[in-house]
């Protein structure tokens, strides 16, 4: 026999849970907080910007000339964070750290149709990712004209410390939020499957739902049945 469940059923039975939809968000974002504020480690960004400008013929600026210049600049992306640029950093700058982690914590991107590409470093010291991210946009200038013959790289913006710095890992009022969603929806979820395990009859409409059949009497709680009787005595 097909169930069918009503949203007045859903609201009692979220009505009957209500404990469980406020302990389990409430302990989700507790962890989370504690979690984000103690546990996870700071993690700052700073970037830098690339000009890369082929010089062309006058005159022969064209669809072309575009392509192949957003071809240069994704073989310059991948060039940034080759072994070549990046083992030269770390031997510059003395660092304690191998090539992978170094290539782990660098991201080169640009935008479409651009010819500026942007060098990110993150880090967990806003000095650190600083100075790796100047570095590198160096290390690459200088190399360039070595690696492919022609020098047409210049750094546009150089990264900055700053005097505040906010980092961009972890977030924790973001964090809150989604373990509070989370949390909630395990609350229901959880709700419904202990509704739907309890088997015991506690309504006349349990009887209706199990026999398919009205229910033609029922038998008053016995704390009202001797409350009467006491009163009429």
């Amino acid at each position: 026999m097909e169930e069918t469940i009503s949203l007045k059923e859903i609201f009692q039975t979220l009505k009957q849970r209500w404990r469980l939809l406020v302990a389990i968000p409430f302990f989700a974002m507790l962890v989370s907080a504690i979690i984000s504020s103690f546990v996870l480690t700071p993690m700052y960004e700073r970037s830098t910007q690339l000009l890369v400008n082929q010089a062309v013929p006058e005159g022969q600026l064209n669809q072309q000339v575009v392509r192949n210049n957003l071809e240069l600049i994704d073989t310059y992306s991948e060039i940034i964070k080759s072994p070549r640029i990046l083992n030269e950093v770390i031997e510059a700058e003395g660092l304690d750290m191998t090539y992978g982690d170094l290539e782990a914590a660098v991201s080169v991107g640009s935008q479409s149709n651009s010819q500026v590409v942007t060098i990110t470093v993150e880090s967990e010291s806003p000095t650190e990712a600083t100075l790796l991210t100047n570095s590198i946009a160096t290390v690459f200038q200088e190399q360039i004209p070595d690696i492919m013959s022609i020098d047409n790289v210049s750094i546009l913006s150089e990264a900055e410390i700053g005097e505040d710095p906010t980092p961009v890992s972890p977030k924790p009022l973001l964090n809150i939020a989604i373990a509070f969603v989370v949390g909630l929806m395990a609350a229901v979820g959880l709700a419904f499957l202990l509704e739907y395990l309890d088997t015991t009859i506690k309504t006349e409409k349990d009887i209706e739902n199990i026999i398919d059949l009205p229910v033609l009497g029922a038998v008053s709680n016995m704390d009202s049945v001797d409350a009467a009787a006491k009163k009429t005595s």
